[in-house]
């Protein structure tokens, strides 16, 4: 609250400070005294009746001095009195105190004249008279007429002052210095009027621009002070930056004024720079004091100002900045409202271990949604503290939503930590009980498994009883609770319908450890009589495990089991468990056979059958959804297999530093892919499964997107350089071994090309049908009217020109990676090479270069040519040197930089006869040409063909290039970062 009062209080202190800059303004100009200002009597005071030399008399008394001047009688009385109230008001209030010292200079006039002059002075005089000189006329008779009419007529003059008569100038040395003395009456004061009117013109001038541009902040400051501030964040910047660009006109203008008060300043003390020896007089010296005066009272202005805005700018920022907290407030206090809903509303714990696996996962998953909003609630309450530290106007407000930021955060995380404890205590719970009930499947079989006939003898009897000691002897490894001690772990959070499948477990456990009990006890006794054994049967068929265990005794053999066994214990003869020993071989072997064929990759006769059915197109795009996840796999394989283990620190001793330093251009952008593919693409493409139209429009969506196959295989080579570098070291093959795979690293990487391809192949696959939904439609619905017939053949023309675009997109998109690949090889390559457009043509040419000025065409033949591989954009050609350098495959074709030059400053033309294989490309001026030379007539033809045409494109739109060029656009709809492969001649 006391900040805004300040805030309240800095307009009028502002307004206070520039009123009190205006008033010493005026009280600097005397304006209170004298409203006059040169300009208004301009006119007048260039005639010179009367003039301020600057002089002073013996006690510092301003002199004004009276020249002849002949028509001095027939001045206006207006005039006459303008200019000596202007004149009177010029010295300081100190001098002008003191009185004027008057000089009438009448040598060559009449007594007419002085007589006039008096009578105005004595009626009209504004300021203060201390002494008049008058040289009288040097005629004698006008002397004697002087003498005599100053004795007659001196009451009627009714001056107070004394008039002192002269005979001449040496007189009046003896009264006044001459040093303070124009040259006209013998002095040495040296006073040029037009430049005294022009420094007292300026001074004035100045002094107004001062006091206006104060009137001008005064009421700028009024009108900020004013203005009522906005509630939104979109006006409160739209009127901060309308206020900032209105302070910043007016600190332009003060800084001009600035300069122009300091250029005047320097002229006025010009001609004591220029030489040593020269001073100003005092009326120079005033006009210095003055000009000082005057720029103090600016900087003092400039002060206010900036002080003013200052504080009223931190207003409208701190306003700014309390409207975007309140708004990300409101944001993240919905999202996290949100999620604690989410999250209370998720009160299942599951019922089994693959719905609590499941019910973990959406929990991770809603955490990890909620890791965004929670970090900005968090940051934006460190905002907050923050602007509470800077002492914010409304610390008030915003404290209280820091707490409750804060407030939320703990909830959430503290539900997140709460629900996920609980369900890892619920699968902790049911991998128990599965545990259990997989104890009990087991030891059931073990009884079941038992072979009657070999009860029968003493050694038989034996062997049973160790395999049921060997197996309860399992009870440890399995670490099976005890009823007592399950219920008092998992008793809280036992639901109803988990507590009656935890009964049913655990009274399963206890009925099998009955029957182990009994089994035992019948052994024994037929140990002890040695009579016929009692012939056990195994249970019902349906309660008997899907698979073989060889040994009972080995826990890890044992699998679970689908069904409950209600009945733990039953009798049947031998022959039933003979054959449902077969009956159970069987089913092993029937499940064994998907199995194998899935590690095949062949399908199932039912997936099969299902393939059959599809339609074409359907087929087409299942087998791009089932090779684009394969592929998103192998790309995830590379960045969990290859680049995250380098972040691992028992692993660095592995890694050479060649490999390290450069292990970002080794995999490039394949972070990039997979993010695209695995968030996006694939999903859009899984959209397409049950309406194959939308699979154009997908690719053609995504056709920026996929752009990022350009950058990709921009680095290939220096991918490949790497490589081959560091292809041996051990690192490599430790992740080769623990991923699996037969084919070194770099194979895989070349997955991205490869993928290109398959999306090239699958569209051409897809244009062949002119209708995805051939296959779809009854053919019933086709036979009809032709009015029905019409809307399905646009439909399908228009699928096929989609078909099309995308088709064309992508081989463009191929031929961009190639070229990309081939332009990585061109050393030194500027980047804004992208501004040519695309790649039409290229090829191996010899070039010679001749100026104008230096060769003549005729010279030709003693110069060798260049080899040169040339490059023709859509908007410029460029020159490459090739150099042949050794590799892996022997000599290959290195390329380095050498020329640029845009189409639209060449020409093109054929040369004469014996040159069928040459053409002339030139600048406009001709000064500069190139001599190409292909390998055959054809290529010449072909190049000179397609050169002339763009020419003759860009003479007809040249507008329209420039308009695109500065745009940074190209005309045709391929984008600039877009190179699409041209044709090799």
């Amino acid at each position: 609250m006391l900040f805004w009062l300040k805030e309240e209080m800095a307009p009028q202190e502002f307004t206070r400070r520039l009123a009190t800059v205006i008033t010493h303004v005026d009280e600097i100009m005397q304006q209170e005294i004298r409203p006059l200002v040169a300009v208004d009597i301009i006119e007048q005071l260039h005639r010179q009746f009367a003039i301020l030399s600057g002089g002073r008399g013996k006690d510092g008394a301003p002199i004004i001095t009276f020249p002849e001047f002949v028509g001095f009688k027939h001045i206006p009385e207006e005039d006459f009195l303008n200019v000596m109230t202007y004149l009177t008001s010029v010295p300081s209030v100190e001098a002008a105190s003191i009185g004027f010292v008057i000089i009438i200079d009448r040598r060559r006039d009449k007594w007419s004249s002085v007589k006039a002059s008096l009578t105005r002075i004595a009626v009209a005089f504004p300021g203060n008279l201390q002494l008049i000189f008058i040289l009288r006329p040097s005629r004698f008779i006008q002397r004697t007429f002087t003498d005599i009419g100053i004795k007659y007529y001196r009451d009627e003059f009714k001056m107070k002052v004394p008039i002192v008569m002269l005979n001449s100038v040496s007189d009046l040395h003896g009264y006044i210095d001459k040093s303070q003395l124009t040259e006209d009456l013998g002095g040495t004061l040296e006073y040029r009027h037009s430049q005294w009117i022009n420094h007292r013109t300026a001074i004035e001038n100045f002094a107004l621009a001062l006091k206006t541009t104060a009137q001008m902040l005064r009421t700028f400051g009024d009108c900020l002070a004013t203005t009522e501030l906005p509630r939104s964040v979109p006006s409160t910047e739209d009127l901060l930056m309308s206020h900032t660009k209105q302070r910043d006109k007016m600190q332009d203008e003060l800084k001009l004024l600035g300069k122009q008060g300091a250029t005047l300043l320097s002229c006025i003390r010009e001609p004591a720079t220029k030489s040593p020896t020269s001073k100003l007089n005092l009326n120079e010296l005033d006009n210095v004091a003055t000009m000082k005066r005057l720029l103090v009272q600016l900087d003092e202005t400039e002060k206010a100002f900036s002080q003013f805005w200052s504080e009223h700018h931190l207003k409208l920022n701190q306003c700014l900045q309390l409207q975007h907290f309140e708004q990300n407030f409101c944001e993240v206090k919905l999202a996290l409202g949100n999620l604690l809903a989410e999250q209370a509303e998720c009160t299942d714990i599951g019922d089994s271990v693959t719905r609590v696996e499941q019910l973990l996962k959406e929990h991770k998953k809603l955490e990890g949604e909620g890791q965004e909003p929670l970090e900005k609630a968090q940051l934006l309450a460190v905002i907050g503290d923050q602007l509470i530290q800077n002492h914010h106007y409304a610390v008030d407000s915003i404290r209280p939503r820091c707490a409750e930021l804060r407030h939320l955060c703990d909830d959430f995380i503290n539900e997140n930590k709460k629900k996920c404890d609980i369900l890892e205590k619920s699968l902790e719970l049911h991998r128990q009980l599965d545990k259990v009930s997989q104890w009990c499947e087991a030891g059931i079989y073990l009884l079941a498994s038992q072979a009657v006939d070999k009860c029968h003898s003493r050694e038989g009897v034996d062997i049973a009883l160790n395999d049921i000691e060997t197996f309860l002897g399992t009870v440890k490894e399995y670490q099976l609770p005890s009823p007592k001690e399950f219920y008092n772990q998992f008793e809280l959070m036992l639901t109803l319908d988990v507590k009656v499948k935890a009964q049913k477990v655990l009274q399963k456990l206890s009925d099998v450890q009955e029957i182990f009990h009994k089994r035992q006890m019948s052994l024994m006794k037929l140990a002890a009589r040695q009579t016929r054994p009692v012939q056990p049967v195994a249970p019902h068929p349906e309660s008997s495990p899907k698979w073989v265990s060889p040994k009972i005794s080995q826990p890890s053999t044992l699998a679970p089991c689908q069904k409950t066994l209600e009945e733990p214990y039953v009798e049947t003869d031998l022959n039933s468990l003979e054959k449902e020993d077969d009956e159970t071989k069987f089913e092993v072997k029937n499940e064994e056979i998907p199995e194998s064929s899935h590690d095949g990759e062949n399908p199932e006769p039912e997936q099969l059958e299902g393939s059959k059915n599809l339609s074409p197109s359907r087929r087409i795009i299942r087998d791009l959804l089932e090779t684009e996840e394969t592929y998103i796999k192998e790309i995830k394989n590379i960045i969990d297999g290859y680049i995250l283990p380098m972040d691992f620190i028992w692993l660095k001793h592995l890694i050479p530093d060649v490999l390290q330093n450069n292990k970002d251009f080794l995999f490039g952008n394949i972070r990039e892919l997979y993010e695209f593919h695995n968030r996006i693409f694939l999903k859009e493409l899984e959209k397409c499964t049950e309406n194959p139209e939308l699979l154009a429009r997908c690719f053609l969506k995504r056709k920026e997107d996929l752009q990022m196959y350009f950058k990709y295989h921009k680095n290939l080579p220096r991918a490949r350089a790497i490589w081959q570098e560091c292809q041996d070291c051990t690192y490599f093959g430790v992740c080769q071994r623990q991923l699996g795979h037969s084919l070194p690293l770099f194979k895989y990487l070349r997955g991205p090309s490869q993928r290109l391809i398959k999306y090239q192949m699958l569209l051409k696959g897809l244009l062949d049908f002119e209708s995805p939904a051939d296959l779809e439609v009854d053919p019933g619905e086709l036979e009809g009217c032709s009015a029905k017939n019409g809307p399905k053949r646009m439909k399908d023309s228009a699928f096929s020109a989609e078909l099309q675009q995308a088709l064309a997109m992508m081989e463009d998109l191929i031929k961009s990676c190639e070229l990309a690949v081939d332009l990585a090889a061109v050393t030194g390559c500027p980047d804004d090479i992208r501004k040519l457009g695309k790649v039409l043509m290229y090829g191996s040419f010899n070039v010679w270069a001749v100026h104008k000025d230096r060769y003549k065409m005729k010279d030709l033949i003693r110069f060798k040519p260049s080899q040169r591989q040339i490059y023709l954009f859509e908007r410029g050609i460029v020159f490459c040197k090739i150099r042949m350098e050794p590799s892996d495959q022997g000599l290959s074709p290195h390329y380095i930089f050498k020329k640029s030059l845009k189409l639209m400053s060449l020409s093109i033309h054929q040369l004469g006869r014996g040159s069928s294989r040459k053409f002339e490309i030139a600048n406009q001026n001709g000064l500069e040409k190139y001599i190409l030379q292909a390998a055959s007539k054809e290529i010449r033809d072909c190049w000179f063909s397609e050169i002339s045409k763009l020419l003759m494109e860009q003479q007809n739109n040249t507008k329209d290039v420039y308009e695109d060029e500065d745009n940074g656009r190209q005309i045709s709809s391929k984008s600039l970062g877009t190179f699409p492969f041209g044709r090799q001649l």
